[in-house]
């Protein structure tokens, strides 16, 4: 059972900024300084026997980075690329490196500020993998914002397989 002191220490943990995102109907926030750039949809380069999740690579200004089509990774309904589509170039740490990689979400809202009082932790969905990248629940004008943790967003098996990708291109 969660004491209200354990809740209060993790809504302030959970505060701060958030890039906000949409994929569907459905709101999410990347925490900002995790963000690097949001880039629009550029020429994406497949790369083979990759899980379907990876989209391929890019070069950006000469740095070849793997991207991730985050509704394919959420399981969620495929749905054509669209001039709001865009991919956010995100720095995620795996065994204390930084990888670069880019995620394509829906569309891009904005940069929201979550206060104490308005996060709080994500509820258990028994064991499922939701549990380990959502980091916590955030309301902000009168939406629910899933807020990630872009480092647990790909497992460490899927981590040593991007950050392969991204050497071998």
């Amino acid at each position: 059972m969660t004491t209200v002191l354990e809740h209060t220490e993790t809504s302030n943990e959970l505060a701060g900024k958030y890039m906000g995102f949409k994929l569907d109907e459905e709101n999410f926030g990347l925490e900002i300084l995790k963000v690097q750039e949001i880039i629009g949809l550029m020429n994406i380069t497949a790369v083979p026997r990759t899980p379907d999740f990876v989209r391929g690579v890019i070069n950006l200004r000469g740095k070849v980075i793997p991207v991730v089509d985050l509704r394919v990774k959420f399981q969620m309904q495929p749905k054509e690329d669209t001039e709001l589509t865009c991919i956010v170039v995100v720095q995620v740490t795996m065994n204390d490196i930084l990888v670069t990689m880019g995620v394509i979400v829906d569309q891009v809202s904005e940069v929201m500020e979550i206060s104490p009082e308005h996060a709080e932790p994500p509820p258990s969905f028994g064991d499922s993998e939701a549990d380990r990248f959502l980091m916590g629940m955030g309301k902000f004008q009168e939406n629910v914002v899933m807020l990630l943790d872009v480092n647990q967003i790909l497992t460490s098996q899927e981590m040593s397989f991007i950050d392969a990708v991204s050497e071998e291109s």
